[in-house]
């Protein structure tokens, strides 16, 4: 994410926020390429392109944060910033969130950051974060300044994909009936380990843009735990490499391997050569776990929440929770 600011950029008018819809898709992927090429030249990394991210996922990323996705406009109704605000129940977090480099060092950064605060405070949730680059100072120090703090960092983890004798339990293989039985009780099992916290819009999202599938472990009425993953491209016009989990939930932490399993053969199955978890240092016998099955670390996330509004992790069980798409 990038919304840090330039001094020397002059102040012009910018209208906003209005409501991001799926026909700016296109423009939300000129502002999110530019920006984020600007920040790793910034880095050091002189020759990395960005490239446009998947339109589908860019659907995805809208329509789950509906009134939240939000965009601001120059005086030619061109988008200079975007801030793509969510809510999973009580958790609230940003991205991507970015400012067209011509337009940085104007404040307007600052602006789109308090407008997704004020949603989400206006909204009912307890946590509020993001993440950002580590290696990234004056984003760091940005966000600081508006009341966010450090917490661990995120690490994504990769595992080959590989084949699992036990069969695989998965949502889209339920009729309508048992379909919401499931989805209630994943609700259910995420709710009595953290209160307040929802993922049921994205299951639901998931399945109906048809981006990739929620696995069950054990009685899919029932369930011990479920993995929302997402099998879709990241990236525009690329061959899915990947299976992306998004929010994984464990009644019980030892069975972590089961489902890790489980997640391998799945993507075994559907061509995708490996499985990405990203993990939050908060878990780190998960992560130990995880490097003892065989994962690979491959980049690196700093959490950051705001003061007063921090995330907790439950008592027992595990859930990991994507901050980004």
């Amino acid at each position: 994410m990038t919304a840090s600011p330039r001094t020397w950029r002059t102040t012009r008018p910018v209208d906003g926020p209005s409501q991001a819809t799926a026909s700016d898709i296109p423009a939300l992927n000129e502002v999110f390429t530019e920006a984020f090429s600007d920040r790793y030249r910034k880095d050091g990394m002189v020759g990395v392109r960005v490239p446009p991210l998947n339109p589908a996922i860019w659907r995805y990323a809208i329509e789950d944060a509906a009134e939240g996705a939000m965009c601001w406009r120059d005086d030619r109704q061109q988008i200079v910033a975007f801030n793509i605000v969510h809510r999973s129940g009580e958790e609230g977090w940003m991205g991507p969130l970015c400012v067209r480099p011509d337009y940085q060092g104007s404040g307007l950064g600052t602006k789109i950051v308090k407008a997704g605060l004020s949603f989400l405070r206006t909204h009912g949730a307890r946590v509020i974060g993001l993440e950002t680059m580590p290696r990234t100072v004056d984003n760091i120090g940005f966000y600081s300044a508006l009341g966010f703090v450090p917490g661990a960092l995120t690490i994504t983890l990769t595992l080959e994909a590989s084949g699992d004798d036990r069969p695989l339990q998965l949502l889209s293989r339920l009729s309508p009936l048992e379909r919401e039985i499931s989805v209630n009780a994943c609700r259910a099992l995420t709710q009595r380990l953290l209160p307040g916290y929802d993922f049921t819009r994205e299951i639901d999202l998931t399945e109906r843009l048809a981006l990739g599938d929620t696995l069950l472990l054990g009685d899919p009425a029932a369930p011990d735990g479920f993995a929302l993953c997402h099998s879709a491209s990241l990236v525009e016009g690329r061959a899915r490499d990947e299976l992306r989990v998004l929010k994984l939930v464990l009644a019980r932490r030892a069975e972590l391997p089961t489902i890790v399993r489980a997640l391998c053969d799945f993507a075994r199955r559907g061509g995708t050569p490996r499985v990405a978890i990203r993990v939050q240092g908060d878990y780190p016998d998960a992560y130990r776990l995880l490097i003892a099955l065989g994962a690979r670390v491959r980049w690196t996330d700093l959490r950051m929440s705001v003061h007063g509004w921090t995330e907790r992790t439950p008592t027992e069980g595990l859930v990991l929770s994507n901050w980004e798409i």
